[in-house]
């Protein structure tokens, strides 16, 4: 909820130039607003579906020369499109006959067809869009595929081979200038299995030392194009840290903290396989052995290893975060080390890999199945996390399809331990409208609206 607040206050104004040159101001607010015609898009197979679609704010467009360049696509693999003027507004109807999603992304185009732009800060442009949607019988989705047979001996056999490699002598720590009054900063390497070290940052409050106190031990996960820049790699800014726990920053990819830009390009090149991005490769990822998704398991297993061995951690708080990539760590923490006792997995990634073996809908940016990522899936991790922990889904987007909500909800529908999830209107991966509406949350098995 923090981050829709924080963006709920953007002030920033945006300018339009339309086709006659005119400029007209719009606010960060103005959008496409879309709502069904149920508080909690939520539906019943077949059940006929009414979204009406109009702009919000825009003041000084003139609706009857643009219109709303629309597709609905589904869990069912149909696809319809259109186009209609604004006006005072749009009316689509259709159904879905079974559980899963409908997805209606829209654009505003102007006469011409030409897609209107805004500008933002900093010389950026964005499409005026609606990416959103709706669900039907969510708590009765299910993943698309079965999980691996061994899929828990694999498992034990893979914290075996982490046991064999020994690490509490091989720590390494070097001390950082936190730049601020009571947070010490630390770099640390961990001796791993799957070939490179766990390392990160370790942030922990002095007063574990000059007061004996004890924290909470929290981990936080990079997401996938994020684990690699200069953010996750360089000293972090601690100015707005909080000094209630000892934090550990997990590099995704067990590389050297601090290097310079040049080293990690070098090393995200060299994590490329047979022209894919890492973890993308479906022949590496045949073998859940030379899947790219081994290394970084063991390396999430060995850094909680090591934070409950910090003798500030209090002993019983042990919290996972984390966004689509760092969301998908986030589930495998708390699938793998029972320790854990909150998980807040944000966007989810690659959850229900195998759904597009049903024909799920997708974007055009996932890792595509191989049996041998049913190892790693979160929906199979989901059944493993104890009721010990609970688990949160901070925000699910109804129109992101790189962690489309179907796969949330088949990760959502295994889980046993405490749970809830927020679903947002117009939400892709990242991108949540201004003062986003008809939003729902699951509270366990209960459908909410969102207030």
């Amino acid at each position: 909820m923090r981050q829709v607040k924080a963006m709920s206050k953007t002030t920033i104004a945006f300018v339009a130039t339309l086709v006659s040159g005119v400029a007209l101001a719009w606010t960060a607010t103005d959008c496409i607003d879309g709502r069904a015609d149920k508080s909690i898009p939520v539906y019943s197979p077949g059940e006929q579906m009414e979204f009406t679609f109009k702009l919000r704010g825009f003041d000084g467009l003139d609706r009857s020369q643009h219109f709303f360049k629309w597709e609905r696509t589904g869990d069912d693999g149909k696809t319809e499109k259109g186009k209609a003027a604004v006006g005072d507004g749009v009316v689509l109807k259709t159904s879905l006959d079974r559980p899963g999603f409908v997805r209606y992304y829209i654009e505003l185009v102007d006469a011409a067809g030409k897609v209107v732009t805004r500008d933002k800060a900093h010389g950026k442009s964005e499409k005026v869009f609606f990416d959103g949607g709706a669900g039907v019988d969510v708590l009765a989705i299910r993943q698309g595929v079965p999980e691996p047979k061994d899929f828990d001996e694999f498992w034990a056999r893979h914290k075996a081979e982490l046991a064999k490699v020994a690490w509490k002598d091989g720590v390494k720590t070097e001390k950082l200038d936190s730049g601020v009054d009571g947070l010490d900063l630390y770099t640390v390497s961990i001796p791993c299995a799957g070939g490179k070290p766990a390392t990160g940052f370790l942030v922990v409050p002095t007063a574990a030392a000059s007061e004996g106190k004890k924290f909470p031990a929290r981990i936080g996960f990079h997401g996938y194009g994020a684990s690699w820049s200069a953010r996750a790699m360089q000293k972090p800014d601690l100015s707005r840290a909080s000094k209630d726990a000892v934090r550990f920053s997990l590099c995704a990819h067990g590389l050297e903290l601090c290097r310079d830009a040049d080293y990690y390009r070098e090393a995200r090149k060299a994590a490329e396989s047979n022209g894919n991005g890492y973890a993308f490769d479906p022949v590496q990822n045949s073998d859940p052995e030379t899947a790219y998704f081994c290394g970084m398991t063991y390396r999430v297993m060995r850094a909680l290893e090591y934070l409950k061995s910090r003798p500030e951690w209090n002993g019983k708080d042990l919290i996972a975060s984390g966004g689509s990539m760092g969301g998908l760590q986030t589930i495998w923490a708390a699938a793998l080390d029972h320790d854990v006792t909150q998980a807040s997995p944000d966007i989810p990634w690659c959850c229900d890999i195998g759904g597009t073996e049903v024909g799920r809908n997708r974007g055009t940016w996932y890792v595509s199945w191989v049996p041998a990522l049913g190892y790693y899936d979160p929906v199979n991790m989901a059944k493993r996390i104890p009721k010990t922990c609970t688990l949160r889904v901070p925000r699910a987007g109804l129109g992101d399809y790189i962690c489309p909500p179907t796969g949330v909800m088949a990760f959502y529908n295994n889980l046993t331990c405490p749970k809830s999830a927020t679903f947002f209107q117009n939400s892709q991966h990242g991108y949540v409208v201004p003062k986003p509406r008809q939003m729902f949350v699951l509270n366990g098995e209960k459908l909410e609206e969102f207030k």
